[in-house]
């Protein structure tokens, strides 16, 4: 009878650790297939036909600290995610030294190689070293080998943001110290960069970029570390510019809902168009424990706004969210 009543509890337990995802919960643990808190922090977002592939910094407890970690993620709508491994174990490409820096990738899939390339931001702990670096893989899903790393045209690169436009242009978002907020165009190849679009000169990190009804969203940052701060947006009918001036997307004393930006995501089906902002709450003393603040953003005629977070659920196929409660 014991012996019954210890599978049966088995049985519960393991149904409800790997149970479907049925909405996404701002802020909230949001467990993988394994029933494991994802491990995609700083991360980006791809979409290769019907699949969104999610990497991140992988930040789980015991990891070995000669090495850094990015993750991936596969997904069929967005809400419930199957681990496909660390798809990049790195020890110290370039003689970094002690607690180098490996932090937002950020990958693309470059169709005329055929080739998964990842940027990331490469630095020494001083954050002296301000690089992107480069490692490029056949499948979505890894082995990532380091290429190489350098200075955007020249110029300092810490945070960085990807951006995909509906043309398919691939462009690059990162932040200099000295100057503002870049946005450059890829090489053909995806493995250099090509051409500056803007310099936007406002101290911005957690670059996002987002295409709607005709106007490019940029949203980021302040410069405030691990603490959140009000992020802000502009706009513009061109990446080239002119841009707007920047304005809160959400109420200021919110700190942006304590979040950071980290990717805008644009779900496009047949009935409507949902853009939902993607932020990290960092929690630097446990950041293995650090959570995700995903909402579906209030958009459009020039103005992005971040509503309270609530749970929601968004159908990839309609391109429509709808709120749990």
């Amino acid at each position: 009878m014991k012996k019954s009543l210890i599978i049966v509890a088995l049985v519960l337990l393991n149904s409800i650790l790997f149970a479907q995802n049925k909405e996404i919960n701002p802020g909230a643990f949001w467990p993988d297939n394994n029933g494991d808190h994802i491990q995609a922090h700083g991360g980006g977002i791809i979409k290769i036909k019907n699949t969104y592939y999610w990497y991140g910094e992988e930040r789980r407890n015991g990891l070995d600290t000669n090495y850094r970690y990015v993750s991936c993620y596969s997904s069929a709508d967005l809400m419930n995610w199957k681990f496909m491994g660390d798809v990049v174990k790195m020890q110290d490409p370039e003689n970094l030294g002690y607690r180098w820096i490996l932090e937002r990738p950020k990958v693309y899939y470059n169709k005329p190689t055929k080739k998964y390339v990842m940027y990331f931001h490469l630095d020494t702990r001083n954050y002296k070293y301000a690089r992107v670096g480069i490692a490029i893989s056949d499948k979505p899903d890894g082995d990532f080998k380091f290429v190489k790393s350098f200075r955007p045209l020249d110029h300092e690169s810490r945070d960085i943001g990807q951006f995909v436009d509906d043309d398919g242009t691939a462009y690059l978002v990162f932040e200099d110290r000295a100057l503002g907020f870049h946005i450059v165009k890829l090489a053909d190849d995806y493995l250099s960069v090509s051409e500056e679009m803007s310099l936007v000169k406002a101290p911005l990190e957690g670059g996002a970029i987002v295409h709607f009804k005709g106007l490019y969203y940029a949203i980021g940052s302040a410069l405030t570390g691990w603490n959140p701060n009000p992020n802000k947006y502009a706009t513009s009918k061109s990446l080239k510019g002119p841009w707007t001036e920047f304005k809160d997307i959400a109420p200021p004393p919110t700190n942006t809902y304590g979040s950071q930006s980290t990717m805008l995501i644009k779900v496009t089906g047949t009935k409507s168009t949902t853009v939902i902002f993607m932020g990290d709450q960092w929690r630097p003393k446990t950041q293995w424990d650090s959570r995700y603040l995903w909402i579906p953003v209030e958009i459009g005629d020039g103005k992005l706004w971040l509503p309270e977070p609530k749970p929601f659920t968004i159908n990839i196929k309609t391109g429509e969210y709808k709120y749990s409660k």
